[in-house]
């Protein structure tokens, strides 16, 4: 029995390498890639020492509470103000098992009360003449981390069955492609806008090879993605050009001016269309591969549909997918910063005052430019997708049915 079952394997395998040849080999070829890059983005120069006094971040538990007079702050919305005298052992490094005495000092935006048994990450500074101290720097979050991204890749499992697995390949996919690709690139003085743009048709290309293998849908998904991933960026140069704004001016860059004067060569004008590039990738990409696959079905369906009738089914569809996109689009800009928007609010502001400051302009161009990307993604891929299915009117659509492997 188990011989039978070892050959009838046989043919099998060898038909899922056959549907599947093209898509493992261009896998293979951007996980070669990938780590080729990887390699020319990280630093070669030998570590630094880290002196005399360093500090280090070590987990602790809290084994008993020596003094307390936190309190809450009326003020402050119920924020607790005080500090707080502890014991810890701690759990991590090179003081493992040792019982310190650690302050914790907490305020309405930073920190918070501890209790016995609960864990904390502690700051432990070392001196040259071998003595150390150390304080709590911040309740230690990471098993609930843990928890809440277990419960988004079960969510994700449950409900996407063998797709939200794939999905779920491709975000881990994309996040390292942003953190230990895009971000040293940058840090080594990449170009930033290029550099953004050839990461993220990177990622449009590796996901939708995960999720739909090589087919047509994916084809125009993947072009349609990048085409309207360009056209966002080429608008959002266009508005900070007329607004005369550009990354130098968003909130939080003062941080990275200082390490780019300490000799990281990080350019940072390109920051503020950067940003609307990524945050404009998964829309856009959720729209192209909505209308590539409804007008995949389609074509199926009807295979005798002209081209410029397949074109106007896709802007159709699409119509429908504007509206609602670009609002959650808007709203998700407007979120993020929804705490400052109450402040500038409160402050009373006249109208041309507002309508003129720096964070205004950056979030109009944010969440605009994001919309257009999102929006001119539909026709081009609705023209990408009819030219390209009506073209091959000659391969049966179980060609692609097969290509996906389903």
């Amino acid at each position: 029995m188990k011989k039978v079952k070892g050959k009838s394997t046989r043919p099998e395998a060898r038909d899922w390498w056959r549907k599947n040849r093209l898509s493992c080999l261009i896998l293979a070829a951007a996980v070669v890639l990938f780590f080729a890059v990887r390699a020319a983005a990280v630093s070669r120069e030998p570590s630094q020492s880290r002196g005399e006094d360093y500090a280090e971040y070590e987990r602790g538990v809290i084994t008993d509470v020596l003094a307390d007079n936190t309190e809450t702050d009326e003020v402050s919305d119920g924020g607790y103000r005080g500090e707080q005298l502890l014991l810890a052992t701690v759990r991590t490094g090179q003081y493992k098992g040792e019982t310190m005495q650690v302050s914790n000092f907490v305020g309405p935006l930073y920190g918070q009360p501890l209790q016995v048994g609960q864990s904390a990450v502690l700051l432990i500074s070392t001196y040259a003449d071998g003595t150390h101290t150390a304080t709590v720097y911040e309740y230690n979050r990471a098993v609930g981390l843990a928890v809440i991204v277990g419960l988004f890749l079960l969510v994700t499992v449950a409900v996407g069955g063998k797709v939200g697995a794939k999905s779920l390949i491709a975000l881990a996919v994309t996040l390292a492609c942003l953190f230990y690709v895009l971000i040293p690139l940058l840090m080594k003085g990449a170009p930033t806008l290029v550099t953004v743009f050839l990461v993220c048709a990177y990622i449009t290309v590796v996901t939708m090879v995960i999720l739909g293998g090589v087919c047509r849908k994916t084809v125009c998904a993947a072009l349609g993605t990048i085409a309207g991933t360009a056209l966002a960026l080429l608008f959002g140069l266009l508005a900070q050009g007329i607004l005369h704004i550009d990354g130098l001016r968003l909130t939080d860059v003062e941080p990275l001016l200082q390490l780019r004067q300490t000799g990281t060569p990080l350019g940072l004008r390109g920051l503020l269309v950067a940003g609307v590039v990524i945050s404009a990738l998964g829309a856009v990409m959720d729209v192209a591969m909505s209308i590539s696959s409804a007008l995949t079905e389609v074509h199926a369906v009807a295979p005798g549909r002209s081209g410029r009738d397949l074109f106007r089914s896709g802007m159709n569809i699409g119509r429908d997918m504007v509206g609602t996109m670009t609002n959650t689009l808007i709203l998700a800009f407007l979120g993020s910063g929804f705490s400052f928007i109450l402040y500038l609010c409160s402050l009373g502001l006249d109208l041309r005052q507002l309508i003129s400051s720096p964070y205004v302009a950056t979030e109009v161009i944010s969440g605009v430019a994001s919309s257009v990307g999102v929006i001119l993604a539909v026709p081009l891929t609705a023209a990408i997708t009819a030219a390209i299915v009506t073209r091959e009117k000659a391969v049966p659509a179980a060609a692609d049915k097969a290509a996906e492997g389903k």
